[in-house]
């Protein structure tokens, strides 16, 4: 898989473009760009509802890479700031803007130094800190946390046969490379499914069981929710969207006009210069150069977009944590899990549009089929929150009506991404 892997990223960059008329088949750069946008990345999300993170803890080339690297390292301990919740967070937020400035789905050198410096920076985690651990894959991996919010709707399992009262901890001795305390494991989404716990023969090991999809999220009270992975929720659904909106709507254009303008009516000229290469596309021969005023703008558009997306989210969620009643911190992290169907649905669909381009015609109906399926989910994921909040049906009812306003301004906000203007 490494192979592979490497292939994909790095030899485009050594090949000349593509003509126009190429396709997956008849140009490698066309072909990887498919395999990284149109398969890989919208497979990889839905994959979780049918083997969790299986891709994860069987064939990820950054996290074998990583663990790999522990071998010959010092094996520090984890420090505090890698253990810190948000790491994660700020390691998606980051990674997710830096692809929209340079191009990563337009240009191979970025996608080069996107993945390949993700690849670099998991080597170096992984070298340096844990013993015999995946210290990248726990508490660093842009793509990890995100993967283990969706899984928490999956339908595959690993839990204890002989549960230990306490719930879930964190620790350094067992065989777990994520650090599960496997006797007190109650949640999935640190679960990478290597298989290594799983022993039919021993009693107090794991065993792998299947579920109904969004079972561990309907009754989430009894799997350590936790808010860190509500805000994630939240803003990585923001600055995702926020990624596409400023491709598609016309404002955004007004917006640098006038930021421009502005830029010389006071001498701003340092705004009318071209970046570094590794912050921005520059790429002239593509007719691609970035100024200092698109990257300002992108990552201001990205930073608006998620940071209104959250505050949209997170007061509907209160709302509906206020009228299901006392306890409203409580209520608020286990009702901000509903909208993770719609959430996955919108990056599948809209980060990963090139997987239905095979439809044709049909492409529209097929986006608008399974978005209308995450709407739906969340909306029902809601529903069995509030009942397992004991909530009475008809107060249920009124609570509810936040969750789906937040739900329908997720499809809402998503739309012109997907299905245009």
């Amino acid at each position: 898989m490494a192979v592979v892997f490497l292939a994909v990223i790095a030899l485009p960059v050594f090949l000349p473009d593509p003509p126009g008329d190429a396709t997956p088949l008849s140009h490698w750069t066309s072909f990887a760009t498919y395999a990284l946008w149109g398969l890989w990345f919208p497979l990889v999300f839905l994959s979780v509802i049918f083997t969790g993170r299986s891709w994860c803890g069987l064939l990820c080339p950054m996290g074998a890479a990583a663990e790999w690297a522990n071998r010959w390292g010092p094996r520090r301990p984890i420090p505090g700031w890698l253990r810190w919740e948000g790491t994660p967070v700020v390691s998606f937020l980051v990674v997710t803007v830096l692809g929209q400035t340079v191009g990563v789905r337009d240009h191979p050198e970025a996608a080069l130094e996107v993945f390949g410096g993700t690849m670099l920076a998991a080597v170096v985690l992984g070298f340096l800190y844990g013993r015999r651990k995946r210290a990248w894959c726990r508490h660093a991996c842009p793509i990890g946390l995100l993967l283990g919010v969706f899984s928490r709707i999956g339908a595959v399992q690993f839990a204890p046969k002989l549960a230990r009262a306490g719930g879930d901890s964190w620790t350094e001795k067992g065989i777990c490379p994520t650090m599960i305390d496997l006797p007190r494991k109650q949640e999935s989404r640190h679960c990478i499914q290597c298989f290594r716990c799983v022993n039919p023969e021993a009693r107090g090991s794991v065993e792998l069981r299947l579920r109904r999809p969004g079972t561990e999220i309907e009754d989430i009270r009894a799997h350590h929710p936790n808010p860190v992975e509500v805000w994630f929720l939240f803003l990585g659904t923001g600055i995702a969207l926020g990624g596409f909106l400023w491709l598609v709507l016309p404002h955004y254009q007004d917006l640098r006009q006038a930021l421009g303008l502005f830029a010389i009516e006071h001498d701003w000229a340092w705004l009318g210069r071209a970046g570094p290469w590794w912050l921005m596309s520059v790429h002239p021969e593509r007719r691609e150069v970035f100024l200092w005023l698109d990257f300002t703008l992108i990552v201001g558009v990205m930073g608006t977009v998620m940071a209104a997306l959250t505050a949209v989210l997170a007061s509907l969620t209160a709302a509906a944590a206020f009228i299901a009643g006392p306890g409203l911190r409580t209520r608020f992290v286990e009702l901000g899990y509903q909208y993770a169907p719609v959430a996955m649905v919108s990056l599948v669909v809209g980060l990963g549009g090139m997987l239905f381009q095979p439809l044709g015609a049909h492409a529209g109906a097929a986006k608008g089929a399974l978005f209308a399926l995450g709407v739906a989910w969340s909306l029902w994921l809601g529903w069995r929150i509030l009942g397992r909040q004991a909530v009475a049906p008809a107060r249920r009812l009124l609570a509810l009506l936040p969750g789906l306003a937040g739900t329908l301004a997720v499809a809402a906000a998503w739309w012109p991404a997907i299905f245009g203007l």
